[in-house]
């Protein structure tokens, strides 16, 4: 396949747009390409960070699509939000894992749409996913239904034009009732099973928040994603002394009797990317976090915490 770099990708790096180029469909294929040297910009092998300009030639064979051997199966509790022929938008469960993963074979979201026609990106466990949820956070994150729709929606999300709202309980209180937190995150350098500022891999991540309502020892908060690394609300509100309640890695684990982290993806918001009517969609509280959120307004601290 040979294009031309449009003007507007001037600066962007090769791995990015080569992710959104039809026939890739993912950033993991096209570091998989670029490893390969299998990538011309002008007849030129260059690395994955190699910034363009802007009318280079570009050269690659697309990966071959490799297929899925998932079989469809119901999800408790899975709700449809939003649905059209390009995209759905999903109300996922707590304990719903988003994808087929080491220890996840059956029972993920994935499975559960499998027969929704879920499709885009080259990796035949992940059909359709554009961005993901803990597997014990609840709430709104969108799925694709073609691979134009997911080269699109990603694209969305690396320009940050994928609006992801949470509402999350911490314990404490803010110093400012608004405010955004700016720490490269990464594995930890002595527990690669947690996610830390402390890293010897670190990645760029943003989150913004603001105050909806103040409790006795907790409060309410609205939370943005500007980036998506793994684990970032609840690294990032721990780090400024605001553990999320109920986590169990991060924050207060069993507080207000919660058996999960309080945080819900509750508003997901974009531009449509195949022309229609923009998408702003919400999901309410949950019964569970609807009940910790009761508990913390009138200072009752439910079970003892084990944090």
């Amino acid at each position: 396949m040979r294009l031309v770099v449009p003007p507007e990708a001037a600066g962007e790096r090769l791995d990015r747009f080569l992710a959104a180029c039809e026939g890739v469909g993912s950033r993991a294929a096209a570091e998989r390409l670029l490893g390969d040297g299998a990538v011309l910009v002008d007849g030129a092998a260059h690395p994955k960070s190699h910034r363009l300009a802007g009318g280079e030639e570009l050269e690659f064979e697309p990966p071959k699509r490799r297929e899925t051997r998932l079989t469809p199966e119901p999800v408790a509790g899975l709700r449809v939000a939003y649905e059209d022929e390009h995209l759905l938008v999903v109300d996922k469960p707590a304990g719903v894992v988003v994808h087929p993963s080491a220890g996840h074979a059956r029972g993920t979201l994935v499975h559960g749409l499998l027969a929704q026609a879920i499709e885009g990106g080259d990796e035949p466990e992940r059909p359709g996913i554009v961005h993901r949820l803990d597997r014990d956070t609840s709430g709104l994150l969108v799925v694709a239904r073609s691979d134009e729709a997911h080269r699109r929606l990603q694209r969305l999300l690396r320009r940050r034009e994928l609006v992801r709202e949470y509402v999350a309980l911490v314990r404490g209180r803010p110093l400012s009732r608004a405010g955004r937190i700016e720490a490269p995150i990464g594995r930890d350098r002595r527990d690669p099973t947690r996610i830390s500022l402390d890293t010897a891999a670190p990645r760029e991540a943003a989150t913004s928040f603001e105050l909806l309502e103040l409790a006795p020892a907790h409060a309410l908060l609205r939370v943005r994603l500007e980036t998506g690394r793994t684990h970032q609300i609840r690294v990032h509100l721990a780090a400024i002394d605001l553990p999320v309640s109920g986590d169990p890695v991060y924050g207060v684990a069993g507080d207000l009797g919660l058996e999960r982290q309080f945080l819900h993806a509750a508003r997901l918001a974009f531009p449509h990317p195949l022309g229609a009517a923009d998408v702003d969609v919400s999901s309410p509280l949950p019964a569970d976090l609807a009940r910790a959120l009761d508990m913390a307004r009138t200072g009752d601290a439910g079970r003892s915490d084990r944090s």
